[in-house]
């Protein structure tokens, strides 16, 4: 199984780092999850939020790996619970290629990513740290990955 996580932000915090590699360090090793962070665009006076999105969008196009799965993480999206969600990665994995996932900028993402993803996943209703995000989805993913393995991570 192979997953990306394309992130705009490139300056974390140290938690962030440490927060998310210890999640990633405990996959089995056939499970390969890629951090590919995208830089954000300056925000400068002058420059529309739109114009911002658009940038940030289009470089995000550019990373995205060819023939993934597209998950958008936006708090509009679906709401799963963690089994549900390790039912989904068991799927698409069945289905073969990669899944990539996405956050956004502390301005979101532009519409155009939105609407051409496969999926949008709201990990809270809650706006959330985008730092956090990432070591929240890393821990779900692991969390994930431990359902499908009958790993005892996850106690129901």
């Amino acid at each position: 199984m192979k997953f990306f996580i394309l992130a705009v932000g490139n300056k974390m915090p140290d938690w962030v780092r440490a927060g998310y590699f210890e999640y990633i360090k405990r996959l089995p090793r056939e499970i390969t999850i890629n951090l590919i962070e995208i830089k954000p665009e300056k925000r400068v006076s002058g420059k529309q939020t739109g114009q911002l999105l658009l940038a940030e969008c289009q470089r995000i196009r550019a990373a995205l790996p060819p023939d993934c799965h597209t998950v958008v993480l936006d708090e509009g999206g679906q709401q799963w619970t963690t089994v549900k969600f390790a039912n989904v990665i068991k799927e698409w994995t069945t289905d073969g290629g990669s899944v990539a996932f996405v956050i956004g900028s502390a301005d979101g993402l532009h519409a155009d990513i939105k609407q051409t993803a496969n999926e949008l996943l709201a990990l809270s209703k809650l706006t959330l740290p985008h730092g956090l995000v990432r070591v929240l989805l890393a821990e779900q993913l692991y969390r994930a990955i431990s359902i499908i393995k009958n790993h005892p991570y996850h106690r129901s």
